[in-house]
């Protein structure tokens, strides 16, 4: 069976202590951060992920390297990969998140903004059938059930690697060959997990710092 790991962590727990083991590339693009919350957000994504790894691996954390070589250009800005493993990241607000498994597989969090433009990014997104089938009368419920289906839907492109080259509308439910399933997080939030697999995996739960939750 295909074991998933998701974890769940907030920038409140970022330490001082956690940037000293990044590596230099790492190091650098924390630092070019203008937004203080975004120099968190990385820095506890990379904390995340080489906690998790040590874990699997028994390894130190410091000793965790992370690539994150862009296959088209060649920059250090693509998905997050280490040797042996399949890994997503994520964030949005204050939450950050980690998946980790031996399939191919991708998550996303985002946060429920009940002001959001639904109509003008359902347009974008959405299935006909999709933006129909969306709340009418209560624009909480309708930006929820919105970003519900978005993280569907950017789970399954992290998950293939494909990304923003993909159209969004044409992704109706999960693809031959995926699970996609709702993720609990924290209130105001909505995430999805998404599993390139033969078989439904076995998620567990975490939060970083504690242990696991089902």
């Amino acid at each position: 069976m295909t074991e998933v790991e998701v974890w769940w962590g907030r920038i409140d727990q970022v330490r001082e202590e956690y940037a000293d083991d990044l590596d230099p590339v790492e190091a650098q693009r924390m630092n070019a951060y203008v937004r203080a919350d975004d120099s968190a957000r990385f820095l506890l994504g990379c904390t995340m992920v080489r906690s998790v790894l040590a874990r699997r691996f028994s390894l130190p954390a410091a000793s965790i390297r992370l690539n994150r070589t862009c296959p088209e250009c060649g920059g250090p800005h693509g998905k997050v990969r280490a040797d042996g493993v399949e890994l997503s990241v994520t964030h949005a607000g204050d939450v950050v998140g980690v998946a980790v498994g031996d399939a191919p597989l991708g998550l996303d969090v985002e946060q429920v903004d009940p002001t959001i433009d639904v109509d003008g990014l359902a347009r974008l997104s959405l299935s006909e059938q999709e933006r129909d089938a969306l709340p009418q009368d209560d624009p909480g419920a309708r930006a929820r059930a919105f970003t519900a289906l978005w993280t569907r839907k950017e789970a399954v492109v992290k998950a293939t690697g494909d990304g923003i080259r993909t159209d969004l509308r044409t992704i109706t439910g999960p693809p031959a060959g995926f699970h996609v399933m709702d993720v609990t997080v924290d209130r105001g939030y909505a995430a999805a997990l998404a599993v390139i697999s033969p078989e439904p995996p076995d998620v567990r739960t975490f939060r970083f710092g504690s242990g696991p939750r089902r």
